[in-house]
C-alpha cells in the first residue's frame, strides 16, 4: 500500500495545489512526514508549529477570546487553525492539529485554563481542513478523535490521522 504522505504529494502535483499546515500537539511531524517525500517542495508550502495558545494567536490570528471560550482543544480553535493558516500561507488547502496528547491533565493547560480544557478528555485531537472553493470562498470542516496511549502514540496517531483526512479530501476534491 502506498505511503499516505506520498500519495498527498503525487495527487496534489497532479492537481496544481499548494497545501500549508497548521500543527499544535503533534509540533511538526505530519509537516515532517510529507517533507520527507521526494518532490514535496512542488506542493508543500511549509507549516506552522504552535504549540502554545499565545502562538496561535501571533502566527495564525486565532482569536485569544475563542481559545479561552473554547479552549484551544476544540472544533472551532482547529477551524479557525486551518483557516488562518491557509490565509496566511495563500496555499490552496491548510490542515490544522490541535490535541491534547498527555499523559497527564497539567499538559498543555498551563497556557490554556479555560474552563472548556477543563473537560477535554487526553488522546481528544481535533483535525481542521480549510480550502478554497472557487465562489464560495473558504470552506472549511473539522473532525475529532479519541486516540489512546503514550504521549507520542497519540502524537504519531494524530499526525496519520490528519494526513488520511488530507488525502480523502484531495481525492474526492471536498475542501477546494
Amino acid at each position: 500500500m502506498p505511503d499516505v504522505a506520498e500519495e498527498i504529494v503525487k495527487n496534489l502535483a497532479a492537481k496544481g495545489k499548494i497545501i500549508a499546515a497548521a500543527e499544535s500537539c503533534t509540533a511538526g511531524l505530519a509537516a515532517d512526514l510529507i517533507a520527507g517525500v521526494s518532490g514535496a517542495s512542488r506542493v508543500f508550502w511549509g507549516s506552522f508549529v504552535t504549540y502554545m495558545a499565545d502562538a496561535k494567536t501571533k502566527m495564525l490570528g486565532v482569536s485569544g477570546d475563542l481559545i479561552k471560550q473554547e479552549g484551544a482543544v476544540s472544533r472551532a480553535v482547529a477551524l479557525a487553525m486551518a483557516e488562518g493558516a491557509l490565509k496566511k500561507s495563500g496555499a490552496s488547502f491548510a490542515f490544522s492539529i490541535t490535541g491534547l496528547a498527555g499523559p497527564g491533565r497539567a499538559d498543555g493547560l498551563d497556557q490554556d485554563s479555560s474552563p472548556a480544557m477543563a473537560a477535554v478528555p487526553v488522546g481528544t485531537v481535533w483535525v481542521g481542513i480549510a480550502g478554497k472553493d472557487s465562489g464560495k470562498g473558504i470552506q472549511s470542516e473539522a473532525k475529532m478523535f479519541r486516540f489512546t496511549g503514550s504521549r507520542n502514540e497519540v502524537r504519531k496517531a494524530a499526525a496519520m490521522a490528519a494526513l488520511e483526512e488530507v488525502l480523502e479530501r484531495i481525492l474526492t476534491e471536498e475542501a477546494f
